[in-house]
């Protein structure tokens, strides 16, 4: 497969400021692609766009915003002239109990993962259509398992993955080809915040293996990369997620039953520990969600 097999053509990627999006976007344009990064965080967007090759641009906007997604759109359209990918990466998460969780976190997690995801695909969905493009939406390994203290994120990624599975039914007669990505826990700042939590910690370590493992982070993303260049329909950033299917409808019933509840047993003692409602988005990412949301409110 040749390194520039995505010569001249317009990528689009949210959530670009870091993590997963930032090295998404290096690797579209290592492969000759003109890439949009869209995201909350314009210093960061700005410094990830300048060490692109090629053409690069970015773009300032909260993914739940249907009106500035749609302007994005239109001004990534104008300035490119074509979109031909569009990958749905936007996201944040918040853990512990459901019943301690901070609604408005909990909320912004759902909001952001899924909401966000469908506001992104109503802005540039046209234009895909125009170049009988390809959408990827990222999702997780959460969407195939279900876990304890991870309510919302699992909520909104299986909402994800649901979606781009409709969408992928409706669009395909007009060319337009729809993937999804499964991660498992990779080394970014999203999963080192969660890992600040002594909980959250513990519990992930007593999966059995391999999702006990954090990967690192450039393999999976090649491996994302590989399955834009071809429109798959699944994209798995660890070889062993796709083994993960065809068990995913025995899941829920062994982590809801003895299993789920001899590990959350083991973990009260830290979760006692804790002092009043879990804390709200992880990560610096998340932080940074947090930050624009209580700049909007002072201005109101």
């Amino acid at each position: 497969m040749s390194g520039r097999s995505l010569d001249g053509r317009v990528a689009v990627v949210t959530g670009a400021a870091r993590g997963v999006g930032a090295m998404l976007a290096r690797k579209l344009a290592d492969r000759g692609a003109r890439v949009a990064l869209v995201g909350l965080e314009p210093d960061e967007l700005k410094k990830v766009a300048q060490s692109l090759p090629g053409d690069a641009a970015h773009w300032t906007a909260d993914v739940t915003d249907r009106e500035a997604m749609a302007a994005v759109a239109a001004d990534v359209l104008a300035h490119f002239g074509r979109i031909d990918i569009v990958v749905a990466n936007a996201g944040v998460a918040t853990g512990g109990p459901f019943l301690d969780s901070d609604p408005d976190a909990f909320d912004r997690v759902i909001q952001v993962n899924l909401l966000g995801s469908v506001a992104t695909a109503r802005a540039f969905l046209p234009a895909l259509v125009t170049s009988r493009g390809y959408l990827l939406q990222i999702a997780s390994l959460a969407a195939i398992t279900p876990a304890p203290m991870m309510a919302a994120y699992c909520a909104s990624k299986s909402g994800v993955e649901a979606f781009a599975h409709s969408l992928r039914a409706e669009l395909g007669h007009k060319g337009v080809g729809v993937g999804v990505g499964y991660l498992s826990w990779t080394d970014t700042d999203m999963v080192r915040g969660a890992d600040e939590d002594e909980a959250l910690r513990t519990m992930r370590a007593r999966l059995p293996w391999p999702a006990n493992r954090t990967y690192p982070l450039e393999p999976a993303v090649d491996r994302i990369v590989a399955g834009i260049v071809r429109r798959s329909p699944h994209v798995y950033a660890q070889w062993w997620l796709r083994g993960m299917q065809p068990v995913r409808g025995y899941l829920p019933s062994l982590l809801g039953g003895a299993l789920g509840r001899r590990e959350m047993r083991r973990v009260e003692p830290a979760l006692a520990r804790g002092d009043g409602p879990r804390r709200g988005l992880v990560g610096r990412g998340g932080a940074a969600d947090e930050a624009e949301r209580s700049s909007i409110d002072h201005a109101q």
